[in-house]
């Protein structure tokens, strides 16, 4: 059959069948997914999993009401490496005219000094640091920032210099071009608005959130000791079907989001903010559930999180942290290839994860016994990678049981 074949689906459900999708092995990766004049999305698979493929396994694993279906896509769906060359290289063609138009020469500097990558943000785009570095550049002035904003599609231009170290991890970010900062990011049909010159967005945290919004939280009350602009608060909310979630931030900008965001997705009444530092928390004895998502550690939660949990009947915490695995000594083993070292490589980081997983146990059932008198058993539900920042140092979750015995 000629075209491509793809998976299509509702938009709000869209980044939850990519993950199953790209979980099995049938997610051609090489293809961009493509948004239909209808308002669903194609997301393209692999020829070789199309007799594989279970729908109905599928829509369980996403959503009750859920739908889906295999299409052959007839439009062309841009490759990936294409997509990125052909923003580049618009880009570059109307740079390079605007340097001329001043009576300048392009060179292969100014050409590694123009963005490769970047965030987009509706109408707003977020450079990084690493580009328009060069003095040339502050020659074209405000005719460089449109011109820019032209070859990226956007409306709106604002450039990231670091995080700042002002306890709140706070951005950087100079507005380049546009009016106001605020933005709109839709994750899983939750409605996330923030300012971009004071509040991060973690992008690599998707797969994490889709898992949280898949856990059955029906009746629980849930705690979120570093909440955010909401991106866990949000999930436990809008779809785990918590009770009520107490939200702590201390960042006051991050505050004045979570609510803005609370009120656009309908959950406020839900939802009880405690701004200021969580170690000042007045709760105890309340929680089902207790989410740290702080790295690189949440250890200095650790202790409030096991006074909220309830003392009854316990619950479970979701322990966020950089685990950094040790370099392999591959000189010592000649002949290896890369498959194997691979294989290998992944073990080795699993151990170290596992071996974080039984000290952070361990030292959790000591806290609850100083706590509470008694003793507590801790189960290690499961582990999950969420996002790699190094070659050895990733992002995990621990998903710890904790019960009173």
């Amino acid at each position: 059959m000629d075209g491509v074949p793809c998976l299509r689906v509702s938009q709000c459900h869209a980044q939850q069948f990519r993950k199953c999708l790209q979980s099995r092995g049938a997610l051609d990766l090489s293809l961009c997914l493509l948004k239909d004049s209808d308002g669903t999305v194609l997301l393209p698979i692999l020829q070789s999993c199309l007799s594989h493929l279970d729908l109905n396994s599928l829509r369980s694993m996403v959503s009750s009401d859920s739908a889906c279906e295999i299409v052959w896509s007839q439009s062309p769906l841009q490759s990936k490496k294409e997509k990125g060359k052909t923003s580049g290289s618009n880009l570059e063609k109307i740079l390079q005219e605007l340097l001329e138009s001043h009576g300048e020469r392009w060179t292969e500097e100014l050409r590694g000094d123009i963005p490769r990558s970047f965030q987009r943000h509706g109408d707003l785009v977020l450079l990084g640091d690493g580009c328009f570095s060069l003095p040339l550049w502050k020659k074209m002035d405000r005719q460089l920032w449109s011109a820019v904003a032209g070859g990226l599609g956007a409306k709106r231009l604002a450039k990231m210099s670091r995080i700042s170290r002002d306890g709140f991890r706070s951005p950087v970010v100079t507005m380049l071009l546009g009016e106001h900062s605020w933005v709109t990011h839709v994750d899983n049909g939750i409605r996330y608005e923030f300012d971009v010159t004071k509040c991060m967005f973690s992008a690599g945290n998707i797969t994490e959130k889709l898992r949280v919004a898949g856990f059955d939280c029906r009746g629980e009350t849930v705690v979120d000791l570093y909440a955010g602009i909401g991106y866990f608060t949000l999930p436990y909310l809008v779809h785990t079907g918590a009770s009520h979630v107490h939200a702590c931030e201390w960042n006051p900008d991050a505050v004045e989001a979570l609510q803005k965001n609370l009120k656009a997705n309908g959950v406020s009444d839900r939802c009880t903010i405690h701004q200021g530092d969580n170690r000042q928390l007045q709760l105890c004895d309340i929680a089902d559930r207790v989410n740290l998502g702080l790295i690189p550690s949440s250890e200095d939660g650790w202790l409030v999180a096991c006074r909220l949990l309830k003392r009854n009947t316990g619950g479970i915490l979701h322990i966020h942290q950089n685990v950094t695995s040790p370099s392999p000594n591959t000189a010592a083993i000649p002949a290896i290839n890369d498959a194997t070292q691979r294989v290998s490589g992944k073990k080795a980081d699993r151990e170290v994860w596992q071996a974080w997983a039984d000290d952070t146990a361990n030292r959790i059932t000591s806290l609850l016994k100083d706590i509470s008198g008694v003793r507590w058993i801790t189960n290690i539900q499961h582990i999950e990678h969420v996002k790699s920042y190094a070659p050895h140092v990733h992002h995990v979750v621990l998903d710890l049981e904790c019960r009173p015995s």
